[in-house]
């Protein structure tokens, strides 16, 4: 049985409708340019940059979060995929029973930590940033609870992508399923994971668009 959406694109501030983040956040380009080696495994050179904006516009309804910290992490929370045996992304870290908790979804988060403490003092960040940045790196899909508001937030951003037509289509092809199959999960699995008020706004909003775009309400 289909859920009953709340929030729709007329009614929600999000990615879908071109929505822009309306907060003044700090200039992170040295980030950026210092990442993209690590960002064109598992096509992440478009994932990071889009949990990225997600962040953001959580943040604009956050001001109490610390926002670089959270940009930063969500900016760098995959760049781990770059140092893990590729040929065993899919079939290990998506495909297997045990995918959330696979030995390479764990090395992705070491290697992810690692990549970041090599950058980010490159970028002029200190130790006790880097280490609350690598906090929430560390886990970040294999720890069940949120650490902090930041983590609560990159958590939130790093799976609004599912709900969109491109994320949810990259989701079919990761996990071997139908579209229908992915919105079926997002609906029962990943929908309730959800933890801000503007993150789970949003999911519902991208998902019944997507469900309307990708004509899975009559397939």
């Amino acid at each position: 049985m289909s859920m009953t959406f709340n929030h729709t694109m007329a009614t929600t501030r999000t990615f879908g409708n071109g929505a822009l983040p309306i907060g003044t956040y700090t200039n992170v380009d040295n980030v950026w340019k210092a990442a993209e080696p690590f960002m064109r495994t598992r096509m992440n050179d478009v994932h990071l940059p889009l949990t990225l904006l997600y962040a953001e516009l959580i943040l604009d309804t956050e001001p109490e979060a610390d926002e670089l910290v959270t940009r930063v992490a969500a900016m760098l929370h995959d760049v781990g995929w770059s140092r893990v045996d590729e040929e065993k992304i899919l079939s290990e870290g998506f495909r297997s029973d045990n995918f959330m908790t696979s030995d390479i979804r764990i090395q992705h988060e070491i290697f992810g930590c690692d990549i970041a403490r090599e950058i980010l003092p490159g970028c002029g960040f200190d130790d006790e940033f880097i280490t609350k940045v690598t906090d929430i790196i560390d886990g970040h899909d294999t720890r069940k609870e949120s650490k902090s508001l930041e983590d609560s937030i990159m958590r939130d951003s790093d799976r609004l992508w599912r709900f969109n037509p491109v994320g949810l289509g990259f989701s079919a092809e990761w996990f071997a399923k139908t579209p229908q199959q992915i919105r079926q999960k997002l609906e029962e699995d990943i929908m309730p994971e959800m933890i801000t008020p503007a993150g789970r706004a949003m999911a519902e909003a991208e998902l019944e668009h997507s469900i309307r775009v990708l004509r899975l309400d009559i397939l």
